[in-house]
């Protein structure tokens, strides 16, 4: 394999050709920020965050790619990762991770006390989800915590404690990513029930819709007390009343269960993490003007 080659191959066992998870992880920790400061965040932090999300990604999906390389060969979705097919031996994935979480160290150390405490504990939790897929049904639940560990981190690092609206996101993001996340798995449902892998998705069987759309709801309504309690007004209910119609939009997508159609209906939310940080900071924008 040529050096292009093997970099190549090192990017796609860190998931940056495909941005959609460091997005989906991006918009509600950039949210909690805004939220935390109640405007603009100081740079330094914000820089520190912006990296964190990236850094913390990669190293996560090396560390998901380590602990399933014996079964990604066997997934349709899988199979051809760079520890799946050969492209990239084991020593380099551990080297590759090893070097991703000293980077996260590092940033962690320009952090206050607290702060960097969570910091470790997310770590943990984010290493221990690929495990949890051969123990449990619920997996997502603990990547929807792992995922949304950056909101409590964000308040700790501007106030040195949590805040009401970061508490209020912080449980409507984890009910987000496990309807989303269920979403993700309905793709693999046929090659996880062979191989013998849990998930949310082979739990429910037909009930899976409809829990999607109940998890939904209750992420709607979170929306609605967080910005009844933060005294948001029109342009934050634009933006939530947008994310609602985004979610019926993803019903739409999955409702036959079709694989690549439940697929899109996972990246679309995306979106939905733009349209609550949109706006959280449209309504930050509107007051600071306002005054």
């Amino acid at each position: 394999m040529t050096p292009p080659q093997k970099l190549n191959a090192l990017f796609e066992l860190m998931r940056l050709d495909r941005p959609v998870g460091t997005l989906l992880l991006l918009w509600p920790t950039l949210t909690a920020l805004w939220l935390a400061a109640e405007g603009v965040p100081a740079v330094s932090i914000l820089s520190v965050f912006v990296l964190g999300t990236f850094i913390m990604r990669a190293a996560g999906c090396v560390a998901n790619d380590i602990v399933d390389r014996n079964i990604d060969p066997f997934v349709e979705r899988t199979k051809s990762r760079p520890l799946a097919d050969g492209r990239v031996r084991l020593v380099e994935a551990v080297l590759v991770f090893l070097a991703l979480s000293t980077l996260a160290l590092m940033l962690m150390f320009t952090l206050n006390e607290i702060t960097r405490w969570m910091a470790v504990a997310g770590f943990c939790i984010a290493i221990l989800y690929p495990f949890m897929k051969r123990v449990t049904f619920f997996p997502q639940v603990i990547l929807g915590i792992a995922f949304s560990w950056g909101i409590p981190m964000a308040s700790t690092a501007i106030h040195g404690k949590l805040s009401v609206p970061v508490c209020l996101f912080f449980l409507m993001s984890v009910i987000w990513i496990i309807a989303y996340d269920t979403q993700y798995a309905m793709v693999d449902r046929r090659d996880d029930r062979n191989i013998g892998v849990k998930s949310t998705a082979l739990l429910l069987g037909d009930w899976d819709r409809l829990a999607v759309g109940v998890l939904q709801s209750v992420s709607v309504i979170l929306l609605f007390l967080l910005g009844n309690y933060s005294g948001f007004k029109t342009p934050y209910l634009l933006a939530v009343t947008t994310v609602a119609g985004l979610f019926v939009y993803q019903q739409i997508l999955i409702r036959t269960r079709d694989e690549t159609l439940c697929f899109k209906a996972f990246g679309n939310n995306t979106w939905v993490g733009f349209t609550i940080f949109v706006g959280v900071v449209a309504e930050h924008l509107t007051r600071a003007l306002s005054q």
